[in-house]
This record gives structure tokens, C-alpha cells and sequence, in this order.
């Protein structure tokens, strides 16, 4: 594997201050959070945000809202259909139980019952709104979904993802645009010889890429850091944008 699941490290986070600005709607069926862009616009260009197993909450809300200021229109997908995994758990916690059957033992978060719920998000966005290019940021969970969309056919241009879990090979060999990678120092789901691992797969793959290492921080920095903590700040606030240079240089259309 690119990266290990999900563990227990997944849930653990800080709380950040601010107001969300955006709003929740239905995207075929499924809770989705709306940050329209201020200020610059890229036209005809959005991002579909897909969050780690927390989902649509506080922090990714004003994530969503931070990358919309820069000029981009986001759409954060609850990937977890209304059963997120709340943060800091302990570790009695059964992320695999989790995945496999759901908190209520009916609302599976595997593969086949993810992926369906992305599909639908890049289709509405092509095809209802009109969208031309799209971009995905995904952060732990959502990252897996980001780089199976980048595959031949699946409608997302350009990746960004942070401190992935769950990702096969075969999926990251399979990326067909650039991709760019956020990862912490600390990390017993994305660690080294993993990281090693991906470059060689990145490289042989042909498409632009980029892998930042940012030390003195654990697995879920760039979410859910203690913004009090300076080098976990910094580390966070770094890694968004090096997301935003990053659709900048390869997903936003000439205006």
C-alpha cells in the first residue's frame, strides 16, 4: 500500500476558532457544504473538498470557506453519509468496524459505498453547474478518493492531498494530472518507507507532483493542529498553501 487505514490517530484534533460562512445543501442525496468564492473568481473552475473521517464540521468548514476566498469555488462532501466519526476518540475506538459496517451497523464506509457519493459530486458539478475543470483536496480518507479520481475518466484535473490513509499502488500508479502531497514528519498511517514508496510510484507515473515534509507535526496537521502550538500553525497554514499555489499553477483557467 501508498499508505496505511485509518487509525485511531485519525480522530485526534484541535477545535479551531471562526465562524463558517458558507451554506449546507443536498447534492444528489447527500449533505454537502457550499464556500462561493470573494474576491478573485476562477471561472468555471471548483474544488471538490473530500474530508477526513470527521467530515462536514468546524474546521473543514473554514477550510472550505479559506479556499473560496481565494477565489475558488468549493464543495465539501460529507463522504461519511451522516455518520462522521467524532474527534478524539480513545483508543477502544473500532475504526475498522467502523469502516466496514458504520456506527449503526448500516451505514458502511467502504469503498463501494464512497466512491458512488464522489462520483455524484463531480457529476453535479459538471454537469449542473457547468464546472470545466475541477480540483480535489483530501484530506486522510478523502485523500484515497482524491487519487482514484484522478484516474482516466473520472473527472477530477488536479490533486491535492494531506496525510493520506488507505491508498493502494495501484491507484496512485493509475493518476493521470498533477498531484501534490502534504505529510508530517510523525505518521504511523503515510511513514517513510511509504512516502519513498510513493515518489518512485509519482516518478513513474509521468505527471507533475510535489511531496512536502513538514517537521515537528503528526498525522491530521494540516485539519485539526493546535493553532496555539507555533510550528503546528505554521505547518498548517504552509500546507494550505502550498494547495492553493498549487491549483493556482495547474488548475485555474486563463481569464
Amino acid at each position: 500500500m501508498a499508505s496505511l487505514p485509518p487509525a485511531v490517530c485519525c480522530t485526534v484534533g484541535i477545535r479551531h476558532e471562526g465562524t463558517p460562512t458558507g451554506k449546507t445543501i443536498q447534492v444528489a442525496g447527500v449533505d454537502a457544504y457550499i464556500a462561493e468564492p470573494s474576491g478573485r473568481v476562477h471561472r468555471d473552475v471548483a474544488i471538490l473538498y473530500l474530508p477526513d473521517v470527521l467530515g462536514i464540521w468546524q474546521n473543514s468548514k473554514l477550510m472550505a470557506d479559506h479556499f473560496a476566498a481565494n477565489g475558488y469555488y468549493t464543495l465539501l462532501l460529507d463522504l461519511m453519509n451522516g455518520d462522521p466519526v467524532p474527534m478524539n476518540r480513545g483508543p477502544d475506538f473500532d475504526m475498522q468496524g467502523w469502516r466496514a459496517h458504520g456506527s449503526n451497523g448500516t451505514t458502511p464506509h467502504t469503498l463501494e459505498a464512497v466512491e458512488p457519493l464522489v462520483t455524484r459530486a463531480i457529476a453535479y458539478l459538471r454537469d449542473t453547474l457547468g464546472i470545466k475543470k475541477i480540483g480535489s483536496v483530501g484530506y486522510c480518507f478523502g485523500a484515497k478518493y482524491v487519487i482514484r479520481s484522478l484516474a482516466e475518466g473520472k473527472g477530477v484535473d488536479v490533486g491535492f492531498i494531506a496525510h493520506p490513509s488507505s491508498t493502494e499502488e495501484a491507484e496512485l500508479a493509475a493518476i493521470k494530472g498533477p498531484l501534490s502531497i502534504a505529510a508530517a514528519e510523525t505518521d504511523r498511517v503515510f511513514p517513510p518507507e511509504l512516502r519513498w514508496k510513493s515518489e518512485d510510484i509519482l516518478v513513474a507515473a509521468g505527471f507533475p507532483w510535489q511531496m512536502n515534509l513538514f517537521g515537528g507535526v503528526k498525522h491530521g496537521f494540516a485539519v485539526r493542529g493546535d493553532m496555539s502550538v507555533a510550528k503546528e500553525r505554521y505547518a498548517k497554514e504552509q500546507a494550505f498553501f502550498q494547495a492553493v499555489v498549487w491549483f493556482d499553477a495547474h488548475l485555474a483557467l486563463e481569464e
